[in-house]
């Protein structure tokens, strides 16, 4: 039992991480109709922004900022002077992931390039852990479960209660009648763009605190359980990639307590690949 309480522990620190870059991701992927696999790049990209402050003696929680502010217009960037003038000719959704993959590859070189090699860490303190039952989890994570939870009921209020958000899921729904009906697609599109890559610039530095220690490379694999909390929740679906996060978060780390730790990305696509057999379009996605 303490070692499944344990676990649980991990388990809902990770889903809070994914919780935050699934939203995102998801986010992007239903507005922008961009499946964007350069996501976990830009989140290290904004992982190394923070250290570079840390390092250099600011805060990492003011670090934090500055990487969600350097993120979002990075992916209001991107999207502007890549992926936008690709859309614009038409080119075909398997194009699109080809060049997200090309941006991946140009992100996490450039990131080498500049930061060298070698795993780094941030210069900060984890506080004293709080206890209860087998349950040990420090001020940290708490800190970072406690933003998750503000991200997700930020979401909440964003899609229900905004007109930003009615647009947005507008745009989502029928890019073309909303523009028709008045909507500046363009606009909510950009500013869709700036959030989700404020969203994402969040992830990769909780994503850094919570690992320890990263590199250049170090999402790659994390962008692996992204795509599974996405796909199990249903694409495009903000509601589903917390739903999913959770599920796939939990499942990896309690599953890691029991087999081999090194297979529990395995758990998270295994999981994925049931629901596709008996839901293709996620949990709360609607059926074809």
């Amino acid at each position: 039992m303490t070692a499944f309480l344990s676990s649980l522990g991990f388990g809902l620190v990770t889903a809070s991480v994914l919780a935050i870059a699934a939203t995102g991701f998801t986010l992007q992927f239903g507005v922008t109709d961009v499946l964007n696999l350069a996501y976990g790049a830009v989140m290290t990209a904004g992982a190394f922004v923070a250290y570079v402050l840390n390092a250099a003696g600011v805060s990492v929680w003011i670090g934090l900022v500055v990487a969600m502010i350097v993120c979002g217009a990075g992916s209001v960037l991107l999207n502007a002077c890549v992926y936008a003038p690709f859309q614009r000719r038409g080119v075909s959704p398997i194009t699109m992931v080809i060049v997200s993959l090309g941006m991946t590859l140009i992100i996490e070189f450039g990131v080498q390039a500049a930061a060298g090699g070698t795993s780094v860490s941030y210069s900060m303190s984890d506080g004293p852990s709080l206890r209860a039952g087998g349950l040990d989890l420090s001020v940290v994570q708490l800190v970072v479960i406690g933003l998750s939870l503000l991200v997700m009921a930020g979401t909440h209020v964003l899609l229900r209660y905004t007109r930003l958000g009615k647009a947005m899921r507008a745009t989502a729904a029928n890019k073309t009648l909303a523009r028709n009906c008045g909507i500046r697609t363009g606009r909510v599109i950009a500013v869709t763009w700036a959030v989700t890559g404020a969203l994402c610039g969040l992830a990769g530095v909780v994503f850094a605190m919570d690992a320890g220690s990263f590199g250049a490379t170090s999402t790659d694999l994390f962008l692996v359980l992204i795509l599974a909390a996405v796909f199990l929740g249903g694409p495009g679906q903000a509601y589903g990639a917390m739903l999913g996060a959770v599920i796939i978060g939990v499942a990896t780390e309690v599953s890691a307590a029991y087999i081999t730790p090194d297979y529990k990305y395995v758990i998270g696509f295994v999981i994925l690949l049931v629901m596709l057999g008996v839901r293709p379009s996620g949990l709360l996605g609607a059926r074809a």
